[in-house]
Formats: C-alpha cells, structure tokens, sequence
C-alpha cells in the first residue's frame, strides 16, 4: 500500500466509530484532514453523492472497499491487483467472510479488523432495516 495511504493508529479507530454512526467523530475526520475516511463512512450508507466524491478525489481503492463489503468480489480482486491487499481483506471481513477476518488478525491489523466489525455491522443493521415488514414505505 502507498505510503501515503498509512493512517495513525488514532485515525483508523476514530473511523470506526464513524462508520459506528459517531457523527462528532465523523466531523473531527472531516476537519483533521481525513475527508476520505469520513467519506466512506457515509457512502457505506448508501449514498451515492460520497461515493462520487471518493471517485472525483482520487479515492477509488476506497470505493472498491465499499463495493467489496456490499459483496462485489470485482472489487475485492481489483484491490489485490493494485497491491491493496490489506483494503481487500477489510472488505472480504466486512462483507463477513471469515477468512478476511483471519487474515487481518494473523497480519496484526488490529484497527482495521475493527474497522471491518463495525462496516460489517453497520451493513447488516441495513439489511436487517431493508428486509423488515414493518419498515417498508408505500
């Protein structure tokens, strides 16, 4: 991975409360400098206007961890062919494949394997809500 793509320690938890649903963390990510981060924590929601955004910035190894944990295994391998190995295996957890789970803790990637429990969490709390009777809309 590009050096300029190695987030601090702090910055990487701090995205996972974002994608958590921490709004102030959210923020802070916005104004520090980490707008990317903050970015995929709400395209991760569904929302086409980050994703183009990430796309329009030079961040489109951040949309393919977004595709790759909504299930699109094209961009899970488009990540590896570009030496985002760690990216791909955040996606392939978050998407609850197990195996990216064992490797991203046999690689001693601690925050990004929080990172992967609180995307594939959030994902889940979105299917759950897509597919309940209850919350249907007509």
């Amino acid at each position: 991975m590009e050096e300029k793509y190695i987030y601090p320690q702090k910055v990487l938890l701090a995205w996972g409360e974002s994608i958590g649903g921490n709004k102030k963390i959210t923020q802070w990510l916005m104004q520090n400098g980490y707008k990317e981060l903050a970015a995929v924590s709400i395209a991760l929601r569904n929302n086409e206007d980050a994703r183009k955004w990430l796309m329009t910035n030079g961040f489109s190894h951040l949309v393919a961890v977004v595709d790759g944990a909504e299930g699109n295994h094209k961009a899970i391998s488009w990540l590896r062919k570009r030496d985002f190995e760690a990216l791909a295996m955040l996606a392939l957890a978050a998407d609850g494949d197990r195996s990216g789970f064992s490797w991203l803790k046999a690689n001693q990637q601690r925050e990004l394997f929080y990172v992967a429990e609180k995307m594939r969490t959030l994902k889940e709390g979105i299917e759950s809500k897509n597919n309940d009777p209850h919350s249907l809309n007509f």
